[in-house]
């Protein structure tokens, strides 16, 4: 892991299990890089959920995906809520993606309550472009099974993760034209 020296100024705090990251966390985290002097981009761990990749798989994947940015760094959180990460990390803010009516309503809410426990911690919103508000983890791994599967999901990840994924689900690297 990259090591950043914080200096006084806006931290900001991206967080989600990113199982795996597609090319929608990519835009959150180079639009939310701008706004901060350090974006922390915050793997939360949920021990009870199950996931495609593993931690260290999808830190690593991370780390590959935030390397251009040099005041971004990644991090893991596990089994506690995000607002008392955020206040370990002495962040100023939250950042979270609205691509939809339905997440508009779940954020509000987690926004309110996330402000009762901590009113110096400002949660701020971004929406994606239309061309990729649709785009998420759970849609990606929705999309794999069918035949041709491999290539349909290739425009919603970055070509690494593309590659990461496929191998995951032992599919023939060499027989696929990979970006």
């Amino acid at each position: 892991m990259k090591a950043l020296r914080l200096r006084k100024g806006r931290v900001g705090i991206y967080a989600g299990s990113f199982d795996p990251p597609t090319i929608g966390h990519l835009w959150m985290i180079e639009h939310a890089a701008k706004l901060f002097d350090v974006l922390i981009v915050a793997l939360g761990v949920n021990p009870k959920k199950h996931s495609t990749f593993s931690v260290t798989e999808r830190l690593d994947m991370l780390q590959h995906c935030a390397s251009r940015f040099k005041n971004v760094r990644v991090e893991q959180y596990t089994d506690q809520y995000l607002i008392h990460y955020a206040r370990k990390q002495k962040a100023s803010h939250m950042i979270r993606g609205i691509r939809s009516e339905t997440d508009y309503e779940y954020e509000r809410v987690m926004r309110n309550i996330n402000g009762d426990l901590d009113s110096s911690i400002t949660t701020v919103f971004l929406m994606p472009p239309r061309d990729i508000a649709e785009v998420s983890s759970s849609m990606v791994k929705g999309m794999i099974g069918p035949q041709g599967w491999e290539e349909m999901i290739r425009p919603y990840l970055p070509p690494r993760i593309h590659r990461q994924l496929l191998q995951k689900y032992h599919v023939p690297i060499g027989k696929m034209q990979l970006g």
